[in-house]
């Protein structure tokens, strides 16, 4: 179980949290910003196991839409490439040839 942690002030004003052990004297004191830092930086239990089945989950159906996402735009890509493909070969059919000798003027 945690420590119950009172609250303190130092010199220069910042907050402090203060632990004491069984006999009533100090443990550990801290600064709040500190202690505050460390306390975010710790995962409960319930949440990290509740985050880990989710992880889990989501990687699941992920790595399967990705594979159908993937075969999907491959075929896209395909078609398309064709497409354009076609157009540039009509495009270069139908443009008239361009004489490259220079007229005497």
């Amino acid at each position: 179980m945690a420590s119950k942690r009172t609250t303190h002030r130092s010199v220069a004003g910042k907050k402090l949290y203060a632990v004491r052990d069984a006999n009533g004297r100090f443990k550990d004191i801290q600064t709040y910003e500190r202690a505050h830092r460390a306390d975010m930086a710790k995962n409960a239990k319930a949440e990290t196991s509740d985050k880990a089945k989710a992880a889990k989950s989501k990687a699941v159906t992920k790595t399967s839409k990705a594979k159908v996402v993937t075969k999907k735009a491959v075929a896209k890509k395909v078609v398309a490439k064709k497409a354009v493909t076609k157009k540039a070969v009509k495009a270069k059919k139908a443009a008239p040839k361009k004489s490259t000798t220079k007229k005497p003027s």
